[in-house]
């Protein structure tokens, strides 16, 4: 029996505080899809802890190994899943539930990939545009604000 995706995920953008450039990554199963670290949650995960397990699968970063300042911007976005990913969740499901966070790093750094093909580090604007999604869209172009009142 197939186990689908639960609809309910998480997004995390991680950006560089010196540079204020964000990492994105290119994925596998669809290589035109650029995107910030996404991720559903498993059952009974807090959106926080499903946060901190999708970027170590998906970057390598050890958030509280790190001791690093994961962001729970308190923000939920509901929008419709795109077509091309629709057969992982249950027929019935054409809309998924997301938390926004943002992890601010130091420094650049270079990602261990294992869910991705590549990664760029893009000014705001360009990562941006780069992605299909429109609520990474709004998340990353929301950095600045969001971090100007936090």
């Amino acid at each position: 029996m197939q186990k689908f995706k639960k609809p309910e995920s998480v997004l995390v953008v991680i950006y560089c505080q010196k540079t204020l450039r964000c990492l994105m990554l290119q994925r596998k199963d669809d290589p035109h899809f650029w995107q910030s670290v996404t991720g559903s949650m498993e059952d009974n995960e807090l959106p926080v802890e499903t946060a901190i397990r999708e970027v170590f699968e998906e970057t390598g970063i050890d958030i509280l190994g790190k001791n690093l300042n994961l962001i729970d911007t308190n923000h939920t976005v509901e929008f419709k899943i795109f077509p091309q990913f629709r057969h992982r969740y249950a027929p019935e499901v054409e809309i998924n539930k997301e938390h926004w966070f943002y992890l601010p790093l130091e420094n650049e750094i270079t990602p261990t990939l294992t869910e991705h093909l590549a990664y760029q580090w893009l000014t705001i604007s360009d990562a941006a545009k780069i992605t299909a999604s429109p609520n990474n869209q709004e998340a990353i172009n929301n950095i600045i604000q969001f971090n100007e009142i936090n």
